[in-house]
């Protein structure tokens, strides 16, 4: 393979690990339409309040220094999730779940959208919540 057919393939990979994101309404109607909704935000915020049927894996951990990620991600998200299941990925502003999301589609799980603006927007739209 030459120069140029191997920088084409590395950003043919890299293309295929961004996940699109759509607005809270649009991840509304996927899940109206059967997505399953991974929220990554921590235990502490998704007992603060949810999208009605989503599923709670952390991606981060709050620490005393911040914030670390959860080394047990992908093993706990493929322990519920198939690689084909159509997956909405949230968090609470929309930073989280994009590296969440990412992160799942390099990892081969390929029917992945993150959610743009968060849990904060999913409430000002005054979608449905547990809480």
């Amino acid at each position: 393979m030459g120069g140029a057919e191997a920088l084409r393939a590395e950003t043919e990979a890299a293309a295929e690990a961004v996940p699109r994101s759509v607005p809270v309404r649009v991840a509304y109607e996927l899940q109206q339409a059967g997505y399953r909704y991974l929220d990554v935000r921590t235990e502490g915020e998704f007992a603060g309040g949810h999208p009605v049927g989503a599923v709670n894996i952390p991606y981060m951990y709050k620490t005393g220094s911040g914030m670390t990620k959860n080394t047990h991600f992908l093993e706990k998200v493929s322990a519920i999730f198939r690689k084909e299941d159509e997956i909405i990925v949230g968090c609470q502003s929309g930073k989280r779940s994009l590296m969440a999301a990412s992160e799942l589609c390099s990892a081969g799980f390929t029917a992945v959208t993150d959610i743009a603006g968060g849990f904060l927007a999913w409430r000002e739209n005054e979608l449905p919540t547990n809480q």
